[in-house]
Formats: structure tokens, sequence, C-alpha cells
């Protein structure tokens, strides 16, 4: 069977990329069943040949206007569709599609009409925040880290920063490469434009990771290795502060003072 990835290097390698994080969430444990999602605006990957590709599939509505995604391209993980299954067949368990003009509606156009996620609209209203922005962020990843989440059911840890500034005291390399810190999002029900518009506005204070009260995290970066990267950091410094406690003590945690000399020598956000 043909395949939109035939002859196209540097889109099969960014599909690729996508199939090789889906198998990491799977095997941490943060994507059970079909839990999680990633969509990826693969935009400059498309050439004259896939501009002319019909679609297999009816448009379809997006449930608002998202203007400035007209005309982009973007990979999804297909709704139900487990994070496992996405590792070893990424075109069996996502889907290629093209937004249509009047930026309300899209097409299926490869390789099969796999329904992206249903959490498509929210992820598509980030890209589109991100484009009108100017942001080179094209990849987002939903997912279920269960340190970070076990955090969120203490109303502690949901005060804004608190948990920022104990993960990044916890090792160094956390505030190095995650100088943007955890935004916090209250709970809101799933799918829902509540969580979507909030979410917005947690990036737009400038966080890259977002975490969801009681659900998971929400990250943007410049690709979707880049996005499980901060995650995956965030995630260990957590499970570190849990070690901690589990050995009975609480963490002393980096100084302020040595957290300042590090934003400082690394030329970190402050």
């Amino acid at each position: 069977m043909s395949s939109i990835l035939d002859n196209r290097p540097a889109l099969k390698a960014q599909i690729d990329q996508i199939a090789e994080v889906a198998g990491y969430l799977w095997q941490k444990g943060w994507a059970e069943r079909n839990g999680g999602n990633i969509t990826v605006n693969i935009t400059e990957f498309v050439d004259e040949q896939m501009k002319s590709m019909p679609a297999i599939c009816e448009p379809r509505s997006i449930g608002k206007v998202l203007p400035n995604i007209d005309g982009c391209w973007f990979y999804c993980k297909g709704t139900g569709k487990r994070m496992r299954d996405l590792a070893r067949w990424p075109m069996a368990n996502g889907s290629v599609i093209r937004i249509l003009p009047g930026c309300s509606t899209y097409e299926i156009v490869a390789d099969m009409p796999v329904a992206p996620t249903s959490e498509l609209p929210s992820h598509l209203a980030v890209h589109d925040y991100l484009l009108a922005k100017g942001s080179p962020y094209r990849a987002s990843v939903h997912t279920h880290p269960i340190e970070l989440v076990a955090l969120t059911h203490s109303k502690k840890w949901l005060k804004k920063d608190v948990a920022t500034k104990m993960l990044w005291s916890m090792i160094p390399e956390t505030k190095a490469f995650c100088p943007r810190g955890l935004g916090m999002v209250p709970y809101m029900m799933a799918s829902s434009t509540e969580l979507a518009d909030a979410t917005i506005k947690a990036i737009d204070e400038d966080y890259d990771v977002v975490m969801w009260e009681k659900h998971g995290v929400f990250a943007v970066d410049t690709d979707v290795m880049s996005a499980f990267d901060q995650i995956d950091v965030l995630n260990k410094s957590a499970q570190i502060y849990i070690a901690a406690k589990n050995m009975g003590f609480e963490p002393e945690g980096m100084t302020e003072a040595q957290m300042k000399e590090m934003t400082v020598a690394f030329g970190l956000p402050k």
C-alpha cells in the first residue's frame, strides 16, 4: 500500500519521531489505553504534489474558526487509538489533515480515514495561537505523567509557581532544560472549550508545559521530541521529590541563590 510518506524523507522523519515519542509515552506508563494526544504542524514539509492530493473524507467541522491555521497541515493521533499502536503503525493510528479555506473545517488526506482525536479543536486552537504569536513551536503533546499528576492531588502544589520552584530545586537540569517552569490549570472537563482557553492563557503567560489538575500535562515545543523532553525532565524532578519523601525526609533542594546563579550562568529566562 502506498503512503504519503513514500519518497518524502523529511516528512517521514517527522512521523518517525512522533512514533518514537509515542513509544516512550507508553513505556513510561503515561499513556494507558488510548490516553494522550499528539498533534504536529507539518505544513513546512508539504510539497506541490501533496497540495493536489484528493481528500479521503468529507470536510469536517473544527467547531470554531481559527484564522491563523488557514491552509496548514497537521499529523494527528486518531481518536480512540493507543500510543503503543501508534509507535508501531503511525499512519494506521493517526492521519494527515489539511485546514480548508474559511478555517472552520478540515479534511483527511492520508493515509487512511482515521478520525483525529476528539480533542482536535483544543489542539488546533493552541496551534492557531502559536502561529498568531509568531512562535516557532510546531508540536503539542498531551500525556499523563504519573508523579506530576500525583502532585496535583494536593492543593499546595496548585498555587502559582509553587510546584515550579520545587521541581527546579530538585536537580540543576530541570531549570536548565525547563526554564519556563510548569503552569497550573484547575480541574476542567477534558476536551472542553474552557480547558483549551485556560491552557492557551497559561502558555501566553510564558509556560511551555501546562499541568491539568488530576489529569495530565500539555506541552508545546519546536518538535515533538523537545516537547517530550520537557515533560520527562519535570517528571524526573517529581520522582526525586517523592523518592526523598518515601525515604522519610523533606528534600532541602537547591537554594534560591544556587538557582539564581544557574539562571545567570546559562542565560535562562528570569
